[in-house]
């Protein structure tokens, strides 16, 4: 789900020279010379290839090819109890016998 960003007045100049001031002033970050931008090369360029390959893989669980659909269902107590009592993984065990339970029914 995205949020849309309210919209912000555009600076004033006085608020924007009270900016560039303070980034003029900053011994920390000092801001990035043209001569020093020219000299930069994409990571791909500079960097070991193991590297670059470790810092650009995809982050997270891999996409799977069947989707799973989140649902909110009431059940009795003791029939949640019994699956969580069989410890972890529990939801996929009741997803799995949910799963042979439609297949008897002649609906998948």
């Amino acid at each position: 789900m995205t949020r849309r960003r309210a919209s912000l007045p555009p600076l004033t100049d006085e608020e924007e020279a009270e900016i560039q001031a303070g980034i003029a002033q900053d011994p920390d970050n000092p801001e990035i010379a043209a001569e020093q931008l020219a000299r930069m090369r994409p990571a791909a360029e500079v960097l070991p290839p193991a590297l670059y390959a470790a810092l650009t893989r995809p982050r997270g669980r891999p996409k799977a090819e069947v989707t799973k659909v989140p649902v909110t269902i009431r059940l009795d107590r003791d029939v949640v109890e019994a699956f969580k009592a069989t410890g972890e993984g529990w939801q996929t065990r009741m997803n799995d016998t949910l799963k042979r339970a439609a297949k008897r029914l002649g609906t998948r």
